[in-house]
């Protein structure tokens, strides 16, 4: 039974657990080990996890509408084969950046993938947003942050938001219909020692959560940016959470052992697991990339 005090549930150890999405074609949580290089699957009803390892570090994870996966890979945007395992190189946007990689990911309601990179040593300027659509890969338009988050969509498709980790900022910008970004203006930002804000969800209420990374919780923020709610970890790295289940009503929440020394990990020994918890409200059907 889910409770509202977030409960481990599948122990992994990831250096870096992100991107948990819920895939309703198989009933299961799928996220990523970014510094680990792995792929994880749970499936809650068996109550057993898998994994597979990556050709690199691994930023995200879609279902897409072949049935199969596109990935964020470092080198760029893969489509990932779990019964064999494989990875095929579809589109490589910042081949000419080898010190950027992928970080996190979302689909909209069209089918539409939206993507961000960042430097891989987190002090340039050079991550950016990219939407891929039915072929076409295109930069967003946002400005560019050493460490992106998100993105996420609102309920109707027609806001972004998006995260500067490092400035504690998350923004929301208007999208036209064919994908275009237009007026962007502040969200939120995370005041000093509560962490570091880290993958954005949006709830079927339209409300905004966001995974605290070195902050012990997630929080809750209505559409107008007002912080309504915040859930404690006894881990202090939160990257982000999904909603599951076949009412979408369990929140799993990825977790980081990265940053960690030796006595912060045996204080916390359940760092870098999967959580549950119950969030009181359900989340948005999921949708499949058709890229």
């Amino acid at each position: 039974m889910t409770t509202d005090m977030p409960q481990s549930v599948l122990s992994v150890g990831a250096t870096l657990g992100e991107g948990p999405i819920w895939v309703a074609r198989e009933a299961a949580l799928w996220f990523v080990d970014i510094k680990g290089h792995r792929i994880h699957r749970y499936d809650p009803a068996l109550d057993v996890g898998r994994s597979w390892a990556a050709p690199g570090q691994v930023g995200w994870i879609v279902p897409t509408n072949d049935g199969l996966f596109a990935v964020g890979l470092q080198s760029g945007v893969h489509r990932f084969d779990p019964a064999r395992g494989s990875f095929t190189l579809i589109h490589a946007p910042e081949g000419h950046m080898p010190g950027n990689r992928q970080n996190d990911a979302c689909v909209g309601p069209d089918g539409a993938l939206w993507f961000g990179s960042m430097d891989d040593a987190e002090e340039a300027d050079s991550g950016y947003f990219y939407r891929f659509h039915k072929g076409v890969c295109a930069e967003a338009g946002l400005p560019a942050v050493s460490i992106t988050n998100g993105p996420a969509l609102s309920p109707d498709g027609k806001i972004l938001y998006h995260t500067d980790t490092l400035g504690k900022r998350i923004w929301r910008t208007d999208v036209a219909p064919d994908g275009t970004v237009g007026n962007t203006r502040l969200f939120a930002r995370i005041e000093e020692d509560a962490g570091y804000p880290d993958g954005p969800t949006v709830d079927a209420e339209g409300c905004l959560w966001t995974g605290l990374f070195g902050g012990w919780a997630v929080r809750r923020y209505d559409p107008a940016g007002q912080l309504m709610r915040e859930i404690r970890f006894p881990v202090a790295n939160i990257t982000k959470i999904a909603f599951g289940g076949d009412d979408l009503t369990t929140a799993y929440a990825t977790t980081a052992r990265k940053g960690l020394d030796m006595t912060a990990l045996t204080s916390q020994s359940l760092a870098g697991d999967l959580f549950a918890f119950d969030p009181g409200v359900a989340g948005l059907p999921g949708h499949v990339a058709t890229i």
